[in-house]
């Protein structure tokens, strides 16, 4: 007879992964081995994905804001060798979320280079049907990225958070250095809105999954030890977040408000459809629709888009001038005889310099 853990004890070792505990955690609250353990974590992971690369397909996402988080597989960076192989060490995992859904789009865990940025962004331009406007921070692989995956008719800004070195005596940033309170904006492509160019949601999100994924918090021992477990348990917890997790300001899960799911997925529903989801292709990339603008705008015949009012321009508002407005009651005209303008009166003046008259024809010769 097969040793097949019973569906009671896979459903509670699935719901304390999701909460963020470590394997050997999840050991004490189960009774379940911890090898038994990170094999279900494995596949789990591995089944979570194959079920968002069934359902994230054809999204029409209007704003899109893209971000970071770091982690380590193994050891941290500085102590990484080059026998280690190139799967240990720092470990970037790249998230790109709806802004109205709060949907993850996509998500890929790899170094932080231009490689990985190009791979996620590929990915990210396969699952929609919508052309987005794109915020990031200013990790500057994202411009090449974006471009060759968008085209530059996207509307892409980069957001830079300026930190600065000035400490005051009665501030502690032990955690974190301290912040300069501006913000810089930049356009890289496109129009976009300055006004919605932002990475708050996205990092908000940050903090939740570093809150369900203990492989993501800082300052522990919860870590990964093989890049294959890393991107399982993202995978699972991304994908647990979108299907299962209701946010307090929508009520809804972001599946629900993406229209992927017209239902709250519960915990043993999301488990058996990771346990029988069968392997399914990435998508491929097809045709961008045109994004209908919130402002005043004009659609342009054969589909070609949208001919909008943007900022930008040299003159204010204000100094623009306006032409007078005539009152309708002033229909009649007034002759007024004007007098020819006077001509100025002549100074008497002296005899010229001959210097002056050394240049110059006298006229009476």
């Amino acid at each position: 007879m097969a040793n097949v853990l019973d569906p009671e004890k896979r459903l509670r070792v699935l719901a304390a992964l999701v909460d963020g505990n470590s394997e050997r955690a999840v050991e004490r609250m189960t009774d379940v081995d911890r090898k038994t353990v990170r094999r279900l974590a494995l596949t789990f992971g591995q089944g979570a994905e194959r079920l968002h690369n069934a359902l994230a397909r054809g999204l029409r996402c209007s704003l899109i804001q893209c971000d970071e988080i770091w982690s380590y597989v193994g050891k941290k960076q500085a102590r990484v060798t080059l026998e280690d192989g190139p799967d240990v060490g720092e470990a970037y995992t790249f998230v790109a979320l709806d802004t109205s859904s709060r949907f993850v789009i996509a998500w890929h865990v790899g170094k932080r280079d231009e490689q990985s940025a190009r791979e996620f962004m590929t990915d990210v331009r396969a699952r929609l049907v919508v052309m987005p406007m794109v915020a990031t921070d200013g990790f500057a692989p994202y411009v090449a990225a974006v471009g060759a995956s968008f085209g530059p008719g996207v509307d892409y800004a980069q957001m830079s958070k300026n930190y600065t070195s000035k400490r005051r005596r009665d501030d502690d940033h032990r955690y974190e250095p301290p912040r300069d309170p501006f913000i810089t904006k930049k356009t890289i492509f496109g129009a976009p809105d300055m006004g919605k160019v932002s990475t708050a949601y996205v990092e908000r999100q940050n903090a939740t999954m570093r809150h369900t994924i203990g492989r993501l918090r800082r300052l522990c021992y919860a870590f990964s030890k093989k890049a294959e477990n890393h991107r399982a348990a993202i995978s699972l917890c991304y994908a647990y977040y979108n299907l299962c997790h209701v946010v307090s300001s929508l009520r809804v899960t972001p599946a629900m408000a993406a229209g992927v799911t017209d239902r709250v997925w519960s915990l043993e529903e999301f488990m058996q459809a990771i346990l029988s989801a069968a392997p399914v292709e990435r998508p491929e990339k097809k045709a961008l629709a045109s994004r209908v603008p919130e402002g005043p705008a004009r659609e342009l015949p054969n589909g070609r888009g949208f001919l909008r009012v943007v900022d930008g321009g040299k003159a204010k508002p204000s100094d623009v001038p306006t032409p007078p407005v005539v009152s309708q009651e002033d229909t009649t005209m007034t002759r007024v005889e004007m007098k020819p303008p006077q001509e100025p009166l002549r100074q008497e003046q002296g005899p010229r310099s001959p210097v002056q008259l050394s240049l110059f024809e006298p006229p009476w010769v």
